[in-house]
């Protein structure tokens, strides 16, 4: 759903992978799409990882759709036995799993009859009524039913994916955002950002502490879809930091 006080349009997240959450593997998905989508103006607010149980991609799903714009996923729909979440996706909105002809004409681009085995024919098979989402790589699609949209856990394939699928979704205003390297700790610099956040409640204020040089230091990174009200924050936060005497610098690190 679009957040109607901002027209912000909304999305989540589900990371599906037993490897994700065993620490096998280095899931490197979500930084890509958090930042995809902040540049074309979706709001990612929230992020799961579950595993590849069908029972806990349906629930996750479920609970997410009615929330946001978008739910996007990742995992679990290869060759293999347990990849569940094309048969999860289909519990969840009630519909069969039928293989899809233009997914077998797709992936025959790709490998021959030989190579099209019937594990990898079950990456053909989509929900019933599911809109594919094109893999220009591999060409086993992925898929859209409702406000969900089903991609490849594999990074490469799952950003063509996402490339392809970026045109059919609305989009709203980019986030924009600014930050400044301030030289005190966190702890000198909260009590300011609490009154300026106070004050610009229409900008998300975050600090991030760190440690350089044997020095504490914070940066303060301010993000709002509107130039006006980010500018008049970030002015603001000048304000404040000349009336604290902090050392600091307008910086592109967060």
């Amino acid at each position: 759903m679009e957040d109607a006080a901002s027209n912000t349009v909304t999305a989540a997240l589900v990371v599906v992978g037993e490897e994700i959450l065993s620490g096998r593997t280095k899931d490197e998905n979500i930084f890509y799409i958090a930042g995809y989508l902040a540049r074309i103006g979706i709001s990612l607010r929230e992020v799961r990882v579950v595993r590849d149980l069908e029972p806990e991609i349906v629930t996750a799903v479920n609970e997410l759709r009615p929330r946001f714009t978008y739910v996007f996923t990742t995992g679990g729909i290869g060759p293999t036995h347990d990849d569940v979440t094309t048969d999860a996706i289909a519990k969840a909105f009630g519909v069969p799993v039928v293989v899809d002809p233009r997914a077998v004409v797709a992936m025959r681009q790709h490998f021959s009859d030989k190579d099209l085995t019937p594990a990898r024919l079950r990456m053909a098979s989509i929900p019933e009524g599911a809109e594919l989402i094109d893999n220009a790589i591999s060409r086993a699609p992925g898929f859209m039913i409702g406000n969900v949209i089903v991609m490849a856990g594999v990074p490469r394939i799952m950003q063509v994916m996402l490339d392809a699928v970026m045109p059919r979704l609305a989009k709203g205003r980019p986030m924009l955002s600014r930050s400044v390297r301030i030289d005190a700790p966190e702890g000198d610099v909260a009590p300011g950002l609490s009154e300026l956040q106070l004050t610009h409640p229409g900008v998300q204020i975050g600090s991030y502490p760190f440690f350089e040089k044997k020095r504490l230091g914070t940066y303060v990174v301010l993000r709002c879809a509107d130039e006006g009200k980010l500018t008049a924050a970030v002015d603001a936060l000048w304000t404040l930091i000349a009336k604290e005497r902090f050392a600091a610098v307008a910086s592109e690190e967060a």
